[in-house]
């Protein structure tokens, strides 16, 4: 296509990537360009993110729970290895399920409304796995946190991405991530203290909060512009912008872009025409990378991998857990200075390091050579492993899915792309335990291959969008 970029570079690639991997826009495409770049982060806009990230807190803390809630379980309910593994990845299939609905919810009824339905399952499952007095109520339990949270893991970006000015979007958005890593930690800590059953009834609290505090916060204006309702979305846009802020310029932009989608009936073939290859390609890629590159696995049974290791399972837990927040707070704290791509970069090869060390420490182990340093390697390993997922992986793609889309098909689009993320999580939850029995290095060996290879990927497809309006990135994503 040969375009000349902004930066005067040669876009020959179909995607219109420059070569330092910052979207670039053709002339007379018609994108339009706000000025909107000061606009000031008001107390509607930072009540309304932190609601939405509640349900960011409850998808990491239903990562979380099992490590720590793992011995109890299996003790009291007398569960079998494979019998846990089921509950460990039952939770997938609820995601699976979750995903052929949630972008087609969000479209149909709304973000804010989408988050409150996601509550409601999710308070049901919590509770349902705090009493249960068998395997069968536990696993229904997970099946319906896994149906929750998959919605929370499509709407909450989106939503955070979709009220947000560009100036701010990328640190806002990067919240998601924060929280994640936060109901992690905070599942860690906690079950550490208490039992599984007050874990789970700990679980439901912010699914509470959230499900009262979506009363309380407008709903997306692009949402609003989206489906006609006019006055709607440029109340709800001055709403979050502020009384006296001058709204004009970003409404006309986006009842501008609205206008030049052609809305019909989407059905999923339409998601692959060739002029959506490369989102699908990009945001459906990074889930791949993610997924495979142990990151469930690992986090869900970091205790278990730590006891294999010979160490505390309750020790490394939690000083996993003390790590990776304040490593997670810096990525999003860089994120809108420094970019997506730089940080996914830095996460690949940080996950790469920490899955290798700790392969290396159970090679070490097998060869019954420096035993004795093999416990430390697994922490070091799993601690470099955590950081490095906290700063860039495990959120940004999430980021760069709520980004890419345009507004007709990211109900379709999102909903394949966390199909594609649950069904990956399932296959890498519910083999990891065999896996461990199997080889523990060579299971480590390849999380960290695969880690390595989300380097050229990133570099080769995955654009910079920091900076960029959601409608001028949408333009050029799918020219």
């Amino acid at each position: 296509m040969g375009t000349q970029s902004r930066n005067g570079g040669d876009t020959t690639s179909p995607f219109l990537v420059t070569e330092h991997g910052n979207l670039s826009v053709p002339d007379g495409v018609g994108v339009v360009h706000s000025s909107v770049d000061d606009s000031p982060a008001t107390g509607v806009l930072v009540l309304s993110t932190a609601v939405a990230v509640c349900g960011s807190y409850t998808y990491g803390a239903a990562v979380g729970y099992t490590s720590p809630a793992e011995s109890g379980i299996m003790a009291d309910l007398d569960l079998t290895l494979a019998e846990f593994s089921v509950f460990g990845s039952i939770m997938t299939i609820g995601l699976l399920v979750g995903a052929l609905f949630c972008g087609k919810v969000a479209d149909l009824v709304g973000r804010r409304v989408t988050m409150g339905l996601a509550d409601i399952f999710c308070i049901i499952g919590w509770l349902a796995m705090a009493f249960s007095e068998g395997a069968w109520l536990l696993d229904l339990g997970r099946l319906l946190l896994g149906f929750g949270i998959c919605f929370f893991s499509y709407v909450v970006p989106v939503y955070i991405a979709e009220i947000t000015p560009k100036n701010f979007r990328g640190r806002f958005t990067a919240i998601f991530q924060i929280m994640m890593s936060i109901g992690v930690a905070a599942m860690y800590l906690i079950g550490s203290i208490i039992n599984w059953r007050t874990l789970a009834i700990v679980g439901a609290i912010p699914c509470l909060l959230q499900f009262i505090g979506v009363f309380f916060i407008p709903e997306s204006p692009r949402w609003l512009a989206k489906i006609g309702r006019e006055k709607e979305y440029e109340a709800a846009l001055r709403h979050l912008r502020g009384g006296n802020a001058d709204i004009s310029e970003e409404a006309a932009d986006i009842k501008d872009y609205i206008e030049t989608v052609q809305f019909s009936e989407n059905n999923v073939l339409q998601l692959f025409q060739r002029k959506y290859a490369y989102p699908i390609t990009v945001a459906t890629g990074l889930m791949v990378l993610q997924q495979f590159g142990g990151s469930t696995a690992i986090i869900t049974y970091a205790s278990s991998i730590f006891e294999l290791a010979g160490f505390s399972g309750t020790v490394g837990t939690i000083t996993m857990a003390i790590f990776q927040v304040p490593v997670t707070l810096v990525g999003a704290l860089l994120l809108d200075k420094y970019g997506r791509r730089p940080l996914l970069l830095a996460s690949a090869g940080g996950t790469c390091l920490g899955c290798f060390l700790v392969g290396l420490s159970f090679l070490l182990e097998d060869l019954s050579t420096w035993k004795v340093a093999a416990p430390a390697l697994v922490l070091v390993g799993i601690l470099i492993f955590g950081g490095s997922y906290g700063l860039g992986i495990a959120g940004i793609p999430w980021i760069i899915m709520s980004e890419i889309f345009p507004i007709h098909m990211k109900g379709l689009a999102g909903s394949l792309v966390t199909l594609v993320n649950g069904i990956c999580c399932w296959i890498v939850s519910y083999s990891f335990n065999f896996l461990l029995e199997w080889n523990s290095a060579g299971t480590f060996f390849m999380f960290s291959t695969v880690c390595i290879l989300t380097i050229p990927f990133v570099a080769k497809l995955v654009p910079e969008t920091k900076g960029r309006s959601l409608e001028e990135i949408q333009k050029a994503m799918t020219m």
